[in-house]
């Protein structure tokens, strides 16, 4: 499974970088580092970190080493190889920023034709320092509020940060479908919130822009559309009585055994993650009802939570209690 999100470019994300975050890129370290060991075991490649295990590394190295090979420019190449750069760099907290750019220096190292590893590596270490700028972007006050003209206003800063960083060619690459699905997002949200615009008007506004849109954007919109309506139908399903395996075919028959397998994965562990927090909960009501002093209720809460959960989801349960 690979480990990917839904896209959402970075203007419209704040910048992206808040909270915990923030501090870790501020710093370049955490407090909670991991350390895993580096030595494979039975022959497969060593995990790198637990929240990667069982998912497919993003990125396709092997289109960028063509794309060199070929003396193209890069193109979507750059592309490949910024979602292997954020893969790994999805870990931060995990790992420090200086383990995880090592690794994927590694990785590349090993991956790519030496003259292409080391474009590879410049990239890598422009793209963390301009992911660093972010942050320092993101404190002026200028730039704040959470109306659509401050969104705008964040989305522009971003790219003239990165103009300082990446060449045109590799800036498309690696952002150019983020920054038409962000500028597709902005001007429905500048449409939806104009008052001089008649409800009619507004709809004719957002056709003009469906029909506008980017073949390749249009795409990855009509495929999220497609999950959506997959997911709602087997919602409707289980509220029928249907079986899992009534579900899993339903989805193999929109998409294809692999796909449907995963969603399924993926019920599994979002019914176990329910389970676990409903006994949080019950366990830690009664706990502090059973405890006489208040040391005595956080000591056997904080006993609760290790038992329970593992120290990257301990910080979740605040949105539960």
């Amino acid at each position: 499974m690979h480990r990917s999100t839904a896209r959402v470019g970075l203007g419209l994300l704040a910048l992206a970088l808040t909270g915990a975050g923030l501090v870790l890129w501020q710093n370049g370290d955490s407090r909670d580092t991991v350390t895993l060991s580096p030595v494979a075991q039975a022959g497969k490649p060593a995990l790198f970190a637990r929240s990667l295990q069982d998912t497919i590394p993003d990125g396709d190295l092997q289109a960028f080493q063509s794309a060199g090979m070929a003396g193209a420019s890069g193109g979507l190449a750059y592309g490949e190889l910024r979602r292997m750069f954020d893969y790994y760099l999805s870990t931060v907290g995990e790992q420090t920023i200086e383990a995880i750019t090592a690794h994927i220096r590694s990785e590349l190292q090993r991956s790519l034709s030496p003259a292409q590893a080391l474009k590879a590596q410049r990239l890598l270490g422009l793209y963390i320092e301009f992911k660093r700028e972010l942050v320092e972007l993101d404190s002026k006050p200028e730039l704040a509020g959470s109306g659509v003209a401050a969104i705008r206003r964040r989305m522009l800063a971003m790219q003239d940060l990165r103009a300082r960083y990446f060449s045109h060619d590799e800036t498309q690459g690696m952002f150019g479908l983020e920054d038409a699905y962000d500028m597709d997002a902005v001007a429905r949200l500048e449409i939806s919130q104009d008052p001089t615009l008649s409800a009619q008007q507004k709809q004719q506004r957002l056709a003009a822009l469906d029909a506008s849109l980017p073949a390749a954007l249009r795409n990855e919109r009509d495929a999220t559309h497609v999950v959506v309506r997959v997911e709602q139908q087997a919602q409707a399903l289980r509220a029928k009585g249907a079986s899992e395996d009534d579900i899993y075919r339903m989805r193999a028959k929109e998409f294809d055994p692999q796909a449907a397998a995963r969603l399924a994965d993926v019920d599994r562990e979002e019914a176990a993650w329910k389970s676990r927090i409903a006994r949080y909960l019950d366990e830690r009501a009664r706990l502090l009802k059973a405890q006489t002093t208040e040391s005595e209720r956080q000591a056997s809460v904080a006993q609760l939570q290790q038992n329970l959960f593992s120290e990257a989801e301990r910080p979740r349960l605040v949105a539960y209690e």
